[in-house]
């Protein structure tokens, strides 16, 4: 019930949905449920927005938040929405997040580092991930006597790391190299192995017997149609866009949402040929990251953020009444269970990762940081959309998991990012610099210029300018290289310029110039236009960005 109004199907041959009084809804939405629907996804975007920099600042986890504002929203507050497992509303958000989970965590991923680091992985998704699904898997079946189909369904989802949260470490200036690697590896590829579990676990929990054929049918289109379909849509937006940009240009703010329209032709192609929407999506998502093109940064902020809101939005949905049904299961073996899923995570981990060479701390830090949340719920909703037996016993559990992991993995988060801040030192000293010049006729002062050349920077380094060189290209493009731009210093795009600036105390008198890797220097341009807005005048973009760094010459430096 959404909005006071709840669809019903109606007799096949009316092709429609009605409410309770006979009313007939408009593509299974009444005009009330359209309507707080809209309200909802309104309510999303300004919280959002508003609490970004609150929240933060204090640590509190977005998803704790966000469960709370769907607490009041629900029955037990204002009673606005009452969201039921049985909701169309929630089957289409849940699928639009799985969906977009899969593809941000692929398109994200950073192939070159993965080859680079190809035994931390293997360690890290084999006996790390799937040993901690077996084991819960395993708890799941000896104590709460499921059937081992519906225990392998559980143990899976409850392998999933929530993406959400985990987004929140990644961010976190606390954590080693290492270990922000190894998270962000397994945040990446996580879903990917544990899905096909899901979805074989079911053709196991339904009532059906499934003969030799029907098994080949399955296998095909579980990993064959579905990957390919994902894999072709992916190579041929990409191979489209590239040509047309290269041609004709392509605007930024299209440029933006086609990340969108590439998921979403990958999930329907693939449902069109009776494969797994949710596999052809990751595939398009590590087709685009394979083929390494440069895209404009805002390619995948705009699908990272879509995903985020929309991850936000499904978490409101379950905070109405849905996740607090994990209280109503409760009894001592579930108690037992939830603690085992929580600790068994560190005790796969520090098995697998004791060959490899990582400081103690490190190691401990991996294990521990495991979050279940979202990705965990959607995973077990794929059986309860499906119909099958026991399937809402297994979403309940799930409920009470991820409320305590929330507690645990949130407040550890909370913790450690504290004791982080007082600690906190600049990336890279400023040292202190001569008063500007007066203002004369070089081209780094005309009014409404964004660009500056490499010779125009040698010339006013040699007239003795003062000059900092930024070096701003995206997370994947700089984690991709392990070169630096020698005397730059490190400025993340993707945070907010201003308050960046002024943490690494950049003179205001200064020529800052940041560089990029991206196509027509977007990346570059959009940072110095936002420190200009943001009070450094004399910023501009320098042109042809770090390949024109390297093919002039200018010295470089290894990143270990």
């Amino acid at each position: 019930m959404i909005g006071g109004k709840e669809c019903y199907t109606g007799p096949l041959s009316s092709g429609g949905w009605f409410d309770q009084t006979g009313e007939r809804c408009v593509d299974g939405f009444s005009h009330a449920t359209l309507t707080a629907m809209l309200a909802l996804v309104g309510t999303v975007i300004i919280i959002a927005a508003l609490l970004s920099g609150l929240i933060e600042r204090s640590g509190l986890p977005q998803v704790a938040a966000f469960l709370g504002l769907g607490a009041v929203l629900g029955p037990g507050g204002l009673n606005l929405f009452d969201v039921r497992l049985g909701s169309p509303l929630l089957q289409i958000v849940a699928t639009l997040s799985l969906v977009l989970v899969l593809f941000t965590d692929a398109v994200s991923l950073n192939l070159k580092e993965v080859r680079r680091h190809l035994n931390l992985v293997l360690l890290v998704l084999g006996p790390g991930t799937l040993l901690s699904a077996f084991l819960v898997a395993y708890a799941a079946w000896r104590l709460l006597d499921l059937p081992f189909a519906a225990a392998a369904i559980l143990g899976a989802a409850l392998a999933s790391t929530d993406p959400v949260l985990l987004r929140g470490v990644l961010k976190g200036e606390f954590l080693p190299a290492p270990v922000r690697q190894a998270l962000r590896l397994e945040s990446g590829l996580n879903d990917a192995v544990l899905l096909p579990v899901v979805l074989i676990g079911m053709v196991f929990l339904g009532d059906r017997s499934l003969g030799a054929s029907d098994w080949a049918s399955f296998g095909l289109s579980l990993f064959l149609l579905g990957p390919v379909a994902g894999m072709a849509v992916g190579f041929l937006a990409v191979s489209a866009l590239v040509m047309m940009r290269n041609r004709f240009g392509v605007r930024r703010d299209y440029e933006s949402i086609y990340s969108l329209g590439v998921v979403f032709a990958a999930y329907a192609g693939a449902e069109a040929v009776h494969g797994s929407g949710f596999l052809a999506a990751f595939a398009a998502g590590m087709t685009i990251a394979a083929l390494d093109v440069e895209l404009c940064d805002c390619f995948l902020e705009y699908g990272e953020t879509t995903a985020e809101m929309t991850l936000l939005f499904t978490f409101i949905l379950f905070g109405t009444s849905l996740i607090w049904s994990g209280f109503t299961v409760l009894d001592g073996r579930i108690l037992v269970f939830a603690a085992l899923t929580i600790l068994i995570r560190p005790v796969a981990f520090l098995s697998s990762l004791a060959g490899f060479r990582l400081a103690w701390k490190d190691r401990l830090t991996i294990a521990w940081f495991g979050p279940r949340g979202l990705s965990s719920l959607l995973l077990v909703l794929l059986p309860v959309f499906a119909g099958l037996p026991g399937s809402d016993r297994l979403f309940s559990i799930t409920c009470a998991v991820v409320l305590l992991s929330i507690v645990l993995h949130g407040g550890s988060l909370m913790w450690l990012g504290k004791g982080a801040r007082p600690s906190r030192a600049p990336q890279a000293a400023i040292e202190p610099m001569a008063p500007a010049p007066p203002p004369s006729a070089g081209l780094e002062e005309q009014p409404g210029r964004d660009l500056i050349s490499i010779e125009e920077m040698r010339q006013i380094q040699e007239a003795g300018g003062p000059v900092v060189i930024l070096d701003a290209r995206t997370e994947r493009s700089y984690q991709g290289n392990n070169e630096n731009a020698a005397g730059t210093i490190r400025f993340l795009p993707e945070q907010a310029v201003g308050p960046q600036a002024k943490a690494l105390g950049l003179p205001r008198e200064a020529l800052l110039i940041p560089f990029c890797a991206c196509p027509n220097d977007q990346t570059s341009i959009r940072v110095a236009q936002e420190l200009r807005q943001a009070g450094w005048p004399r910023a501009r973009a320098l042109e042809g960005g770090w390949e024109a760094w390297k093919k002039s010459g200018l010295p470089t430096v290894e990143r270990k």
